[in-house]
C-alpha cells in the first residue's frame, strides 16, 4: 500500500496540467511553423513566373507558376549532376570515417585505466582554444600534402572535431558501465573487440547525434571547395551555388560592367531569381531525408538513464 501510494504521489507531481500542455503545444507548433515557412517560401519562389515575381515580388500566392527554372537547370549540362555526385560521395565518406575516428579517440579517453588519459584530453581541449589558422593549413595542404584540386581535400578537411570527441567521451563514460569493460577483459576480449562489440552497439544514440552534426556540416560546407578546387568535375554543390551568387552580385554591383555588352550577355546567361531558389531547393531537400532516420536515435538518447530498476 505504501509503495502504491508513493507511486501515485509521484505521478501526481509529474503530471502535466492541461493548460500547461496546451501552452507547450502551441509554442512548439509556432516554432515548427517558423521552421517550415521559409522552406515553403523558397519552393514557391522557385516555381513563380517572372511576371508574378515582377509585380508581386516574393509571395506565397503568386499570380502564375512556371517550372522553367527546374527545366533550365537540367538542361545546362553535367555540372549540376557532377556537383551532386561529388557532394554525396564526400559527405558519406567523410561522415563515416570522421565518426569512427572520433569514437575510437573518445573510447580511449573514456577508459580510466588509460595512463595518458589526462595528457590526450588536454591535447584535444587545447585545439579548441588555439589553432594554426588558415595560412598554415593552406601551406600544409598544398605544399606538403599536395591536396590542391583533389577529391581528398574535400574528404579530409575538418575530419576531427575536439568538441565532438569530448561529447562522445562523456556519452561513453556515462552510459556504459565500467564493469562491462572489466568483464570483457576478463573473458579475454581485445580492445578492438570491446570497442566493436560493446561500445558501438551501446552508443547508437550518441553516434547518431554526432553523425547528423557531421553530415549536415559537411553537406553545407562551401569554403573548402572555394579555396582548393578549380576542376569543374570536383566542385561541390554548395560551392557551385556560392560561386553563382557571387558572380551575380559582382555584375549587379558594377553598373559600368553591367551596362556593357559583355556584362549584359553575362547577366542574360546567369540564372534568374527563380533558378537560384530552385538550386537552393535541390541542395536542401536531400539533407532533409536524413532527419527522420536519426530521429529515433535522438529519442533513445533522451530516454537513456530515465528508467531505473
Amino acid at each position: 500500500m505504501r509503495k502504491q501510494k508513493s507511486d501515485n504521489s509521484f505521478l501526481v507531481i509529474n503530471r502535466i496540467r492541461p493548460v500547461t500542455n496546451a501552452v507547450f503545444s502551441i509554442v512548439m507548433s509556432v516554432i515548427a511553423l517558423l521552421t517550415v515557412v521559409p522552406v515553403v517560401l523558397v519552393f514557391i519562389i522557385s516555381i513563380t513566373s517572372s511576371v508574378s515575381l515582377t509585380y508581386r515580388g516574393f509571395s506565397f500566392f503568386p499570380i502564375s507558376t512556371s517550372f522553367i527554372a527546374y527545366e533550365s537547370l537540367f538542361k545546362t549540362g553535367s555540372q549540376l549532376v557532377d556537383s551532386y555526385l561529388v557532394t554525396i560521395a564526400v559527405t558519406l565518406i567523410h561522415t563515416v570515417v570522421s565518426v569512427m575516428i572520433m569514437t575510437m579517440y573518445a573510447y580511449v579517453l573514456a577508459q580510466q585505466r588509460f595512463a595518458a588519459k589526462k595528457f590526450y584530453t588536454f591535447m584535444v581541449f587545447f585545439t579548441m582554444l588555439f589553432s594554426g589558422g588558415l595560412v598554415p593549413s593552406y601551406i600544409i595542404n598544398v605544399n606538403v600534402l599536395h591536396l590542391y584540386d583533389s577529391f581528398w581535400i574535400l574528404v579530409l578537411s575538418g575530419m576531427v572535431s575536439a568538441f565532438n570527441i569530448i561529447v562522445l567521451r562523456t556519452f561513453i563514460s556515462t552510459t556504459i558501465p565500467i564493469e562491462l569493460f572489466d568483464a570483457a577483459q576478463i573473458d579475454g576480449a581485445t580492445e578492438f573487440r570491446i570497442f566493436w562489440n560493446i561500445v558501438l552497439p551501446l552508443s547508437k544514440a550518441g553516434l547518431a547525434t554526432i553523425g547528423l552534426f557531421v553530415l549536415v556540416g559537411k553537406w553545407n560546407e562551401w569554403f573548402t571547395g572555394m579555396l582548393y578546387i578549380d576542376n569543374p568535375k570536383l566542385v561541390p554543390l554548395q560551392t557551385m551555388l556560392t560561386r553563382i551568387q557571387q558572380r551575380i552580385d559582382f555584375i549587379k554591383n558594377n553598373s559600368s560592367l553591367a551596362s556593357s555588352p559583355d556584362g549584359m550577355a553575362m547577366l542574360q546567361s546567369m540564372p534568374s531569381e527563380q533558378t537560384r531558389m530552385a538550386i537552393l531547393v535541390l541542395t536542401t531537400v536531400p539533407i532533409l531525408f536524413a532527419y527522420p532516420f536519426f530521429q529515433r536515435f535522438f529519442i533513445q538518447g533522451l530516454t537513456i538513464g530515465s528508467v531505473k530498476g
